[in-house]
């Protein structure tokens, strides 16, 4: 491994950090949870990111995403894709498409894991059916209010599509952030031990609690 991961090589073994470069994992969505769990999994090591976003960077998501004012109007996939690169040299396949369920398969395809983090719900549907028909294992990932919740494939359920048109919804970054570090640190687990562990998160009492269903 190079020195740019110099501290998580020390953190986690060369052994593992081998495994995590060559881990192929495809992000659904590239928003505020998605953007950052890309960010946060290339500097943690992993060489082998997809990520897929219709979306194009608004001035709204600058407060929680890791974009900058230049980059509002541009795909917010291309933009993590170019990032990334400038600052580590990680190739992330950046797809700015819309994920339906015509062409789930072709987007998801070739990937060793899911995350889905998507903001709607005929989205994380077509996710959910095309990691469960396909026993690819997808993590999804999921914030409301100072709620986050991050859950495996197999005892999740897809949200109604009540909300999914509101844009206007209160969000702190800190739970992002939070949410994130919890969701990357699952993954790096499930690397290396295969594990597969679901936990939710609440802001206001900064607890992390296991979820056992």
């Amino acid at each position: 491994m190079t020195n740019a991961f110099f501290h998580e090589q020390l953190q986690r073994t060369p052994a593992l950090m081998y495994k995590l470069r060559d881990f192929s994992i495809t992000i659904c969505g590239a928003g505020a949870l998605g953007a950052n769990i890309t960010e946060n999994l290339a500097r943690s090591g992993f060489g082998k990111l997809r990520v897929i976003d219709r979306d194009r960077v608004e001035e709204r998501n600058l407060s929680t995403q890791p974009y900058y004012r230049s980059d509002v109007g541009a795909y917010k996939a291309k933009i993590l894709t170019n990032n990334l690169y400038r600052a580590l040299g990680v190739t992330v396949d950046g797809r700015p498409k819309e994920l339906t369920s015509a062409n789930v398969g072709q987007l998801l395809a070739d990937s060793a894991l899911i995350i889905d983090t998507f903001d709607n719900s005929s989205s994380r549907q077509a996710v959910f059916d095309y990691s469960t028909d396909s026993q690819i294992p997808c993590l999804h990932v999921g914030l409301a209010s100072d709620y986050a919740e991050i859950i495996w494939n197999q005892i999740y359920r897809v949200p109604s599509p009540a909300n999914d048109d509101i844009c206007d919804y209160p969000l702190a970054r800190n739970l992002v952030i939070l949410a994130v570090a919890v969701a990357c640190e699952v993954i790096v687990n499930f690397v290396a031990t295969g594990k597969q562990e679901s936990f939710t998160v609440t802001l206001a009492d900064f607890a992390v609690q296991p979820l056992n269903v």
